[in-house]
């Protein structure tokens, strides 16, 4: 399996990609930070994340797309830029029916570190640790977007894991009901 990860942002978003194999060791297969000037328009911002965004997808084909969901913050300029580049990765992924999922930053906190309360620095580590880097990813969004990529990978895991037994178990049970 091959997760992109998204820590949207309009001057910096951060997109990792991170790959799973069979005997669910992980693997750093891209990490970067696509910028965008400040003092351009909006428009040219949003066209600028899609162009850097898109060039990740094609050149890296991601199974699932996991993006950092806004969930609060006090500045709304900065609230709405993130909302604004999260919703150019949705479309991408879209346009290629790639599953998206929307994790918060306490979700992947406590899925990489344990602690829903981890800083940054922390959460670097443990990414590292993780996928087994040793040179330092900066900035802290591009160890975000991988670590968005890592929890998804074990989250979607486990959620499949639980619809198979639910399943097994509901036709079990059908199956039980109709000998009775």
């Amino acid at each position: 399996m091959r997760v992109l990860g998204i820590d949207p942002g309009l001057t910096r978003c951060g997109v990792g990609v991170v790959d799973a194999s069979e005997s669910r060791k992980l693997g750093l297969a891209h990490v970067d930070v696509v910028r965008t000037p400040s003092e351009e328009p909006l428009e040219r911002r949003l066209l600028l994340l899609e162009e850097g965004i898109e060039a990740v997808v094609e050149a890296f084909a991601p199974d699932r797309v996991s993006i950092e969901r806004v969930f609060s913050q006090h500045n709304v300029r900065t609230a709405m830029g993130t909302a604004q580049a999260g919703a150019v990765a949705v479309l991408i992924a879209a346009r290629r029916s790639i599953p998206v999922s929307w994790r918060t930053p306490t979700e992947v906190k406590a899925a990489v570190t344990g602690s829903g309360r981890a800083d940054k620095a922390q959460v670097t580590a443990m990414v590292m640790r993780l996928l087994g880097v040793v040179e330092p990813i900066k900035p802290a969004d591009a160890a975000d977007a991988l670590a968005l990529a890592i929890t998804d990978i074990w989250r979607f895991e486990g959620e499949n894991r639980l619809a198979q037994a639910l399943a097994t178990h509901t036709s079990r049970d059908q199956a039980g009901s109709g000998t009775r």
